[in-house]
């Protein structure tokens, strides 16, 4: 993973490039000094710091030619140097001398001002004032054997594997740098953005290592605390570039001597802190059914996760199941520990499982409502959070450790009936241990609960809807009596005229 070599310095590619032949050297004119150089062909070379003259040389029908030119005392030259004493120094120096003394022009490579995606990862050896590329190492071939030349990618998180074979196991254990944890964080560091001029302290960023283990050593035909994992953890800022590096090793043991092998297996994971306005809101105020409870550490906001398993069942490094608002999940995985040595394991391993269940957003504040604020505490509530006790019971070699994380979860509707807001009372983060013993473990089986309870007291009924009690002045309908009692008594005047019209009639007809 680290780019020691990338850029090969003169010994390393005299080392490769092979004896002097004629197709390497080329005389001049009897004016000009003779030149010796050597080549190999230019597809073998990635980059070059020489500080010797090079050319590349075209070979009609051929590979062409990479060309270093040597610096052989051998060489004649156009005259032999005399030498300079005291006495002549400044007759020579009135004769050739300048205002100035100007080295070669040297081209330097040019970058931006800034990371983009893909771009190879600038580090920085202090000792040797070399600049580098962190490497990702792939496989080549049907055989799968590492390639220790590809660059890591700016924001490209993902992992590769690759195998290693060694023809002399006890030689390769204690002088091949890929098998030892230190070489990939110790002697150099990570630039935040790249920097084509002077390199400042401000601008290099350490690799801290997460309980680095021991320098690799032969025990019995047996290359012990030999690396098989490395992963990175690369925190980033937008064009602020890399904010800090961690790395973590697995380790593992060889047996035998030659013909060995190892497989190695190389993860980057690029994290970021996401800004409270970039998250979207969770419900407005209340949460929404299905959406994701909101948590924040520091003032930065995130969404709640746990433990995503991988198809073999081993627990995901990176990726994790959002916590959905109402939606009680359990999930289970394997989580792998490194072997290590040290008489502190069990501290280690626990800080591990704490570690892992929480991810990278720590137990912090979670948000009462989906539309809580950063700035506004009154918004937020503390995680309550019950670890396990230290001492293991009846068990002298065993480690109390965290196996099931139960996230408990309190909410409540308020408001109107006709409209109710949904919002969190509290939370807490129940851990329920056992005793591990030290010895005999490779995996640790995790588990994951989460539960949401409804403590919404809803009002009481009404038992009935209310009657109409109508309550009218008691003489309201006097004007409508008096008109019908006027309309009776024309009625029956009426009616004893009509009779008294009748019987005249008959009386004078007859």
């Amino acid at each position: 993973m680290r780019g020691a070599g990338a850029l090969l310095a003169l010994p390393a590619l005299l080392a490769l490039l092979p004896a002097r032949s004629p197709a390497g050297s080329a005389r001049r004119s009897a004016r000009t000094r003779s030149v010796s150089q050597v080549c190999v062909e230019k597809s073998l070379i990635f980059r070059s710091n020489t500080p010797y003259p090079t050319e590349i040389i075209a070979v009609p029908g051929g590979h062409d030619l990479f060309c270093v030119q040597l610096n052989d005392s051998k060489l004649n030259y156009f005259q032999q140097p005399q030498d300079i004493k005291e006495s002549d120094f400044m007759k020579f120096l009135e004769k050739y001398g300048r205002h100035s003394f100007i080295a070669p022009s040297q081209v330097q490579p040019s970058f931006s001002a800034f990371y983009r995606a893909g771009d190879p990862i600038l580090i920085y050896f202090d000792s040797s004032s070399v600049l580098s590329t962190l490497r990702q190492p792939v496989k080549m071939g049907a055989s799968g054997l590492c390639v220790d030349g590809n660059p890591a990618g700016f924001l490209d998180s993902k992992s590769t594997s690759c195998t290693r074979i060694f023809a002399d196991l006890s030689k390769s254990c204690v002088t091949d740098p890929a098998l030892d944890a230190a070489s990939y964080y110790q002697d150099f560091t990570v630039l935040k953005v790249p920097v084509s001029g002077t390199i400042v302290q401000s601008m290099k960023v350490n690799v801290t290592a997460v309980a680095p283990p021991g320098a690799p050593q032969m025990r019995d035909n047996t290359c012990i605390n030999v690396v098989s994992e490395v992963i990175y953890e690369i925190e980033y800022s937008g064009t602020s570039g890399i904010q800090s590096v961690s790395v973590q090793f697995k380790v593992s043991n060889i047996s035998g001597n030659s013909g060995s092998s190892l497989q190695q297996r190389f993860t980057l994971h690029f994290w970021t802190k996401t800004l409270s306005h970039m998250l979207p809101r969770s419900g407005n105020p209340g949460y929404i059914t299905g959406a994701p409870l909101l948590i924040a550490n520091s003032g930065a906001m995130q969404h709640m996760s746990i433990l995503q398993s991988e198809s073999d069942g081993s627990c995901s490094q990176f990726l994790r199941h959002t916590v959905q608002f109402r939606r009680n999940m359990r999930t289970g995985c394997n989580l792998s520990l490194s072997p290590l040595l040290e008489e502190s394991n069990c501290s280690y391993i626990q800080q591990k499982l704490y570690k892992a269940f929480q991810g990278m957003n720590k137990t912090g504040d979670l948000a009462i409502i989906g539309s809580a604020h950063s700035t506004q505490p009154e918004e937020w509530t503390t995680i309550l959070v019950q670890s396990c006790s230290v001492q293991a019971v009846n068990c002298s070699s065993c480690c109390m450790v965290p196996v099931t994380l139960e996230i408990q979860i309190l909410w409540t509707r308020v408001g109107l009936l006709s409209n109710p807001q949904a919002q969190i009372l509290g939370a807490r983060y129940f851990y329920q241990c056992q005793p591990l013993k030290l010895l005999s473990t490779q995996t640790v089986p995790v588990t994951t609960v989460v539960t949401f309870t409804d403590m919404t007291e809803w009002p009481e009924p009404p038992r009935g809807q209310p009657q109409r009690h109508w309550k009218l002045p008691f003489d309201i309908f006097f004007p409508f009596k008096v008109a019908l009692n006027l309309e009776s008594s024309y009625r029956v005047d009426l009616t004893g005229c009509f009779l008294f019209i009748l019987i005249i009639s008959s009386i004078l007809c007859f």
